[in-house]
């Protein structure tokens, strides 16, 4: 089993988007998957068994203002997983997606310091709340057991209910 979990930001609007900032966040956010999958998949190959599970973001399917090489990469990583799910699938080889709303992690401090924004996600997340890191944690365990071997090429949105009330 594989968790790609790797994540960071630089946000800024294209304006003021450097070349550095968006190359550090593909290379982190999206290439990480390409490296930590090519490490294993001989071996699951090997074995016809494994399972892939790679965080994306909710962000990567609806953008965010400010975050074009963050959703650029979470988007990116969609993609990843539907096309190495085919590759994988009969050697049953599961390669799946979760795409977390707002967690609490370290990744977003300073939106969890930012008074306007809590109460915004709040007021607009169905369960009014932020997510925790064990939100993720049954679906995580889902994918990655025997229960979850029907499931490849998905990804699983986990946002407390706040990509419908986004579209």
């Amino acid at each position: 089993v594989l968790v790609n979990n790797a994540g960071i930001t630089r946000d800024s609007t294209m304006r003021r988007l450097t070349r550095d900032m968006w190359e550090a966040v593909i290379d982190t956010n999206l290439g990480s998957c390409f490296n930590m999958s090519k490490a294993v998949w001989d071996g699951m190959n090997t074995r016809g068994f494994g399972r892939i599970v790679n965080i994306g973001s909710i962000n990567g399917q609806g953008g965010q203002y400010g975050q074009v090489n963050y959703a650029a990469a979470k988007s990116g990583i969609h993609g990843f997983t539907k096309a190495l799910a085919q590759e994988g699938a009969r050697s049953a080889i599961t390669v799946n997606a979760i795409a977390p709303g707002y967690i609490r992690t370290e990744l977003n401090v300073p939106l969890q310091q930012n008074k306007d924004f809590n109460a915004m996600l709040e007021s607009r997340t169905a369960v009014a709340r932020w997510g925790k890191p064990e939100d993720l944690r049954g679906p995580l365990l889902l994918l990655a057991s025997d229960a979850g071997s029907y499931i490849t090429g998905h990804t699983l949105v986990i946002d407390g209910g706040l990509s419908p009330i986004l579209a």
